[in-house]
């Protein structure tokens, strides 16, 4: 939760909320945020789903961020240096003004979402999970004395 929180005022306050794209980052944020405190205080099988969704959100709008702010500069760089090209384009594009590899820290918040939510309790059968289960039949089918 710190890290959406932090990651939230970090956009704010840097403005990441000019147009539609900037502020979808926000959004996805929010929904995390709401999908964790529900599932803080209701840690049932479909309130973890909904974290689960929530982070593949973010998973994919850290993968999307990537790729606009690469071709947001990218286009930039063309338009300020026309015969650029090659590695010199990719090295200009990478450090350009806008940071490429910043979305990826949604995407990294989302799996370490997807990874918290693993073997989550809330997501075991009435009497365990499903590998107990299956690993239980299986010792008292070979416990059994023969007759």
């Amino acid at each position: 939760m710190l890290g959406v929180l932090g990651m939230g005022a970090e956009l704010l306050l840097i403005g990441h909320i000019d147009d539609g794209y900037q502020f979808v980052p926000v959004i996805v944020l929010v929904v995390v945020a709401m999908a964790l405190a529900w599932s803080v205080v209701r840690p049932r099988r479909l309130t973890v789903w909904v974290v689960r969704l929530a982070m593949l959100s973010s998973v994919a709008s850290g993968l999307v961020g990537v790729i606009l702010h690469y071709r947001g500069n990218e286009a930039f760089e063309l338009e300020m240096y026309p015969t650029l090209s090659g590695p010199a384009l990719l090295f200009e594009t990478v450090t350009g003004a806008t940071p490429v590899l910043a979305p990826g820290s949604m995407a990294l918040l989302g799996l370490v979402g997807l990874a918290a939510t693993y073997h989550h309790p809330a997501l075991a059968g009435p009497t365990g999970s499903a590998r107990a289960d299956s690993v239980d039949s299986r010792v008292d089918a070979t416990e059994e004395e023969p007759s």
